[in-house]
């Protein structure tokens, strides 16, 4: 009797360890700015994003996502070779961006922040992803965040200007998990 109530009290005082996830299919990594005025909007296929996330256990969640420069893609043969060329992501130098935030915070309801570095052109940087997390079988994170894409380097020289092309770029993402 006593081992059986030392045991269970052993287990109640066991911690709950957040889920692990692995990115599904259906998941989208999208970026919107203007060039002259124009809107434009691009994504980049083949990012894989990985996730340790429970509500109730922030401080052990993790969230990873590789994004591979060289599938940046806008639907306009000129815009996305520009983007992958030296003088925006500089694929063939820095062939991948990263973006970790082991630090998350409760927005209320379903709705989060990740307080993340992303790793893009060989620069780090704070990111915070707001983010409502869908439980459930296939459970859900879609989320936005602004990158200032001067502070990475991306577009300098003439494009620099911001009035080509803003300093902010928006950042969206709707990623399905399936449970690792």
């Amino acid at each position: 009797m006593r081992k059986t109530l030392l045991l269970a009290l052993a287990l109640l005082g066991t911690p709950a360890w957040a889920a692990d996830y692995v990115q599904a299919p259906g998941s989208n990594l999208t970026f919107a700015g203007t060039y002259q005025g124009e809107v434009f909007t691009g994504k980049f296929p083949g990012f894989v994003t990985t996730f340790r996330f429970d509500p109730k256990q922030l401080a052990a969640s993790k969230l990873q996502v590789v994004i591979p420069l060289a599938t940046a893609a806008t639907s306009n043969a000129d815009y996305d070779g520009e983007l992958r060329g030296a003088s925006f992501f500089d694929a063939a130098r820095f062939p991948r961006a990263t973006y970790i935030a082991t630090t998350f915070r409760a927005l209320g309801g379903n709705r989060y922040a990740a307080d993340g570095t992303l790793t893009l052109r060989g620069i780090s940087k704070p990111v915070v992803l707001e983010f409502t997390w869908t439980p459930g079988a296939a459970p859900v994170l879609s989320g936005k965040a602004t990158v200032k894409r001067l502070a990475f380097g991306v577009g300098g020289g003439d494009w620099a200007d911001t009035a080509l092309i803003p300093d902010a770029i928006a950042i969206s993402t709707k990623v399905v998990f399936k449970a690792k």
